[in-house]
């Protein structure tokens, strides 16, 4: 059925089926607000047993987060991920001035559809713009001052990055990753482990959007399929959807410091299950 599901949405809305059958009529981009003064901004991130990335985002905006826009940065987690919730406990205590920590636990059925946390925090903000990240993505230096001057001035629904630099895929045993949840510290990365590479769409991870656009149309809101808890997390399909629901592609912007960090291992599989080891063999191999 969730084939099925995907396939209908992904495929036959905003073909063959009028994106109006399923959705609220998408804003056109002379119906956005242009922010003007102070620049709200939210990043949006999900966390399920990645704590030893998350490290690294958190670890960014306290070390790189600029002074002339106010921040709010969401986490959706759940509270049965001890080492996430350590983290949570740990950044919560540092008061950075212009940035707001807003921790959403959630049930982890509810954590496994990730549209479900998007869409409580596309409705919920206040911000100017959202950018729906992952919690792989490391805002380093410039990053998110760059952001600002992009954005200035911006009509569009939806905006992303141009580029940003990767590693190669990592085991978790690679010196990147800190094992030790009971001491934990800022961290930097070391930029010499990343190289360049061109985004050359909207992904899931790389969606700065209009906080108009947010506010009314949430996040796949009115799809049932794609805001119901699930017993495992499920791919994260409705990302395609969500573009078609707001009637935009996204428009490129110019954004330096953005590293991102591949990795092997996926939380969301079951340790030493035999889809864990097929998916590792299959990510190595392609990379």
């Amino acid at each position: 059925m969730s084939r099925l599901v995907n396939y209908f949405y992904g495929r036959m809305v905003g073909s063959v089926i009028p994106v109006s059958w399923v959705a609220p009529k998408p804003l056109r981009a002379d119906e956005l607000s242009i922010a003007k003064g102070r620049l709200q901004f939210e990043i949006v991130s999900h966390c399920w047993q990645y704590s030893h990335m998350l490290i690294y985002q958190l670890s960014s905006l306290v070390n790189h987060l600029p002074a002339s826009m106010d921040f709010t940065y969401t986490l959706c987690y759940s509270p049965d991920d001890a080492g996430t919730c350590a983290l949570v406990d740990h950044f919560d205590k540092l008061d950075i001035p212009n940035l707001k920590w807003n921790w959403q636990p959630l049930q982890k059925e509810r954590l496994f559809r990730r549209a479900i946390g998007r869409n409580e925090a596309a409705t919920a903000t206040t911000a100017n713009w959202v950018w729906f990240s992952d919690c792989d993505t490391i805002f380093h230096e410039n990053c998110l001052a760059s952001v600002e001057k992009a954005i200035q001035g911006q009509q569009e629904p939806l905006l992303f990055p141009c580029r940003e630099r990767i590693t190669m895929m990592l085991p978790l045993s690679h010196d990147l990753f800190s094992k030790d949840d009971t001491d934990i510290e800022l961290l930097d990365i070391d930029t010499q482990l990343f190289e360049h590479n061109d985004i050359t769409k909207a992904k899931g991870a790389f969606q700065i959007v209009h906080g108009d656009v947010c506010r009314k149309l949430g996040y796949c809101r009115t799809l049932k399929p794609y805001q119901k808890p699930t017993a495992h997390w499920r791919k994260t399909f409705e990302d395609t959807v969500f573009r078609k629901l707001i009637g935009s592609q996204g428009k490129p912007i110019d954004v330096d410091g953005l590293y991102r960090i591949r990795h092997i291992e996926k939380g969301r599989y079951a340790d030493n299950s035999a889809l864990s080891s097929m998916r590792k063999k299959i990510r190595t191999t392609v990379d």
